[in-house]
Parts: C-alpha cells; structure tokens; sequence
C-alpha cells in the first residue's frame, strides 16, 4: 500500500468516527428538544416566543439539521465519493456560519430580542377569555412557575377589567385579589438558564466536533483528487 493511500485509510476513519460522533450529538440535541417540548407540552398554545418554547424548538431543528449532516458525512467517508463529501463540507460550513451569526445576534440584541417576545407574549394575553387553549396554557404557566403575567401581573388589569385570573394565586382561592409577585417571562427564562448549563457545554463539543469535521471532509477531498489524476 503506498503512503497516500495510507494516508487517505488514515484520514477516512478519523472522519468517519468523528461524524459518527458527530451524529451521536445531534441524536442528543434532538432527544434534549423532544425532552424539553415534553416538558412544556401544558403550554404549548402559548407564543413560540415563550423562551422554553423557543428553545425546544431551536433544539429540534439543530439537532435534525446535525442528525442529517453527520449521516452524509459518515457516507461520504465510507464511500470516499467527492461529491458527498463536497456536499458535506459545503451544508457544515453553512451550519457553523449560521450557529455563529446565531449566537452573535443573541449576544448582542439580546434585550432587543427579550422585549420583542414579551410584547408578542401580551399581545397574545388578549384572547385569554376566548381561546380556551391559550386560557389553559397561561393557567398552567402560572400554576407551575409560580408568577403572573409577562412582565407584571398588571398585565392582566386591560384584558381582565383591572382582575387577576384565578392561576395567579395559590391552589383553592376562586376570587385572585393579590397575585404572585414575579413575572413569568423572567421565571421562565430563569428556569431555563438553570437547566440549560449541561446542554451548552454539549454544544460547545458539538462545535468542536464539527470543525474537526470540516478539516478532515477538505483534507480527505483533495487526497482523493490527488489520487484520481496520479491514476490518470
């Protein structure tokens, strides 16, 4: 067997293994979307702007996007095609880019982007009275965090004729007078921040990963082209 030939084995298994892992990841971030939709599913008649909800979403759709990318880039390796294998290259250096201006825009519009939901959020509040989906997802919202409305539970005064829905108190009072202090957007997001540690740190390996790939899918491109015109 000759050196580039070696090299080439050499580089299609690391590759290999490493879009497996790759794979592996993006099963995870799907199951942990799954999980979290779950977990939400009492309100998921809220805004997809509620932030469990957005994230749960976001989670699905990375981790479908990495399941898909992961599987071309095993083949790729498998059969050492330069097609898959450029088409590979070219859908993961798209989904870094993506996750990247993703994560800058969350950095840095971030209370831009906090404001845009509670307003969409209590927009939402004014059909509490005639949509029994979203009455029962706020209910269930309030009962499970323990707060009342977005951002204070004055919300509820113009859509409730200056009244508190019963879910802002505790279990067993029918008229609320005095609601829960703490507002359920900041509860919610809160709930969110702690839960969430473990996920970003899978990210941050994922996005390892997926550089590694990136290298290796080049890398084993040109040892494959280099190899077709030696043979021609």
């Amino acid at each position: 067997m000759s050196v580039s030939r070696s090299c080439l084995c050499c580089v299609k298994y690391l590759m290999f293994v490493f879009n497996l892992i790759f794979w592996l990841g993006g099963c995870g971030l799907f199951g942990i979307g799954v999980w979290l939709s779950f977990t939400q599913a009492e309100f998921s008649s809220l805004p997809l702007s509620f932030p469990s909800l957005s994230a749960a979403n976001l989670l699905l759709v990375a981790g479908g996007i990495t399941m898909v990318t992961g599987f071309l880039g095993c083949l790729g390796a498998l059969k050492e095609q330069r097609c898959l294998l450029f088409m590979f290259f070219v859908i993961l250096l798209l989904l870094v880019l993506t996750e990247v201006t993703l994560a800058l825009v969350i950095h840095i519009f971030h209370d831009e982007l906090d404001s845009k939901a509670q307003d969409e959020l209590k927009e939402g509040m004014m059909i509490y009275k005639s949509e029994p989906g979203l009455k029962k997802s706020w209910d269930n919202v309030q009962k499970m965090f323990k707060c009342c409305g977005v951002t204070d539970k004055t919300d509820w005064y113009d859509v409730l004729n200056g009244t508190l829905p019963t879910s802002c108190c505790s279990v067993g009072i029918e008229q609320c007078v005095d609601g829960w202090t703490e507002p359920c957007y900041q509860k919610a997001r809160q709930w969110l921040l702690d839960n969430i540690p473990s996920v970003l740190v899978f990210g941050v390996c994922i996005g390892v990963v997926q550089i590694l790939a990136l290298v290796f899918s080049m890398l084993m491109y040109c040892q494959i082209l280099c190899a077709e015109k030696h043979l021609d």
